[in-house]
């Protein structure tokens, strides 16, 4: 189902582990206007839980997200 989702820009993250996935996704947000999604697609099995907190403590939306042979696709809006 979220695979369905209109992004406006996608960041691949494959292979980079934690810290590196979030700190790509912070400076892609940002070069995003208010109300762009980025997609974001990892391999850091901590990514969930990871932009999970990311969308709470920035206010991003987690708009959704998906997990499918080890690859983890997230959705962010950018407030």
């Amino acid at each position: 189902m979220t695979d369905a989702l209109e992004c406006d820009r996608e960041l691949d993250t494959r292979g980079l582990n934690c810290p590196l996935p979030i700190l790509r996704t912070k400076k892609a947000l940002n070069e995003l206007i208010t109300g762009q999604v980025l997609k974001v697609v990892s391999t850091d099995p901590g990514a969930t839980k990871d932009f999970q907190a990311f969308s709470r403590q920035t206010g991003n939306a987690l708009v959704g997200s998906s997990e499918a042979d080890g690859e983890f696709v997230f959705y962010l809006k950018k407030k």
